[in-house]
């Protein structure tokens, strides 16, 4: 608190050669008590921002008040916590010639209305205006989170172009999906000495449900959002990326759930209805496993008329003009 009142002050003589070493000194001392964020209000932004400054730095804004309920602001935060933490561990000579800041829309609405921003998170990358590292312009430049995804690796790839040297980000060991991984060879180490493996190998329901959750997995877009590294939502909030070509992380869990109740519901209409012996019973099941699956296509129907939003076509009649495209079919819903 005392170090921001400082910087208010200083902020009145921000033309003086002293008062920017003692600026410089005291974002060293925010980003070393911050685990390398600096957390900005409106003045501080303004002096990180200076027209001339020796330093470089790179600065979110986002909205991590639980009012707001930014989604993509709480997944994006951990990769800028990593990637600042990162940079906190390189020689203090470098170190201290490039700072990681955050504005919260919350504390500092002045600066978001100054800067015309709208959607969160969004990256500013600031060059230095004197000194070795200046490049004689003092525009930002903006980091693309369509090009290079919400992940800390890609992030520290493309920030290191803003650096004096690159940003030594590491992925952390996965111990999750190595224990994952551990526990299953354990437990199937147990089963086959107890004599039980065996028999449970060479049955065909493990081998039939694991293909066929494999099969929901992939053809729901799992490894199409991961190759492409496709963020977790829409910058919006949004769970359904617009137009066929694009996938959320959770448009994925949205497609299994879709895919996987209709699955069900056809082997249940072929291996479990017919084994039926009570007639009742059996016509219950058919009527209602077969409104199951006209309620789930319609489901699906209203998916892709969601995804298809905002698309549109040039009109044979009116060359110049555009009209809504969509996807005009429906089922029930």
């Amino acid at each position: 608190m005392l170090l921001l009142s400082f910087l208010a002050l200083v902020s009145l003589s921000v033309g003086r050669t002293g008062a920017f070493s003692t600026v410089h000194q005291q974002f060293v001392a925010l980003a070393a008590t911050g685990g390398g964020v600096v957390k900005l209000n409106s003045t501080s932004f303004d002096l990180i921002t200076a027209a001339k400054r020796n330093w470089s730095a790179s600065i979110v804004f986002t909205s991590l008040d639980p009012r707001n309920s930014c989604e993509p602001c709480k997944g994006f935060a951990p990769s800028w916590t990593a990637v600042a933490k990162a940079w906190s561990k390189v020689p203090q000579a470098h170190r201290d010639s490039h700072f990681f800041g955050l504005v919260d829309f919350v504390d500092s609405p002045r600066v978001i209305r100054k800067l015309g921003l709208q959607d969160a998170p969004t990256v500013y990358n600031y060059p230095p205006t004197e000194g070795p590292r200046a490049t004689g312009k003092s525009d930002y430049w903006k980091y693309d989170f369509s090009a290079h995804g919400w992940k800390p690796q890609p992030l520290a790839e493309e920030l290191s172009k803003a650096t004096p040297v690159p940003i030594p980000y590491s992925t952390p060991f996965a111990w999750d999906r190595w224990a994952t991984i551990g526990a299953g060879v354990i437990a199937l180490g147990v089963a086959l000495r107890l004599g039980n493996g065996i028999t449970v190998l060479l049955s065909i329901w493990p081998w039939a449900i694991s293909t066929i959750f494999l099969s929901l997995v992939m053809t729901s877009g799992y490894m199409f959002t991961r190759i492409r590294e496709s963020p977790w939502m829409g910058r919006d909030g949004g769970w359904v990326a617009p137009a066929p070509q694009n996938q959320f992380g959770r448009e994925v869990q949205m497609v299994f759930a879709i895919y996987g109740t209709l699955a069900f519901s056809f082997v249940m209409l072929i291996m479990v209805v017919p084994r039926q012996r009570s007639a009742l019973v059996q016509r219950v099941q058919v009527y209602g496993l077969t409104a199951t699956i006209m309620i789930i296509y319609s489901v699906l129907i209203v998916f892709y008329k969601v995804k298809m939003r905002g698309k549109t076509t040039v009109s044979s009649a009116k060359p110049h003009s555009r009209v809504p495209q969509g996807y005009p079919f429906r089922l029930l819903l």
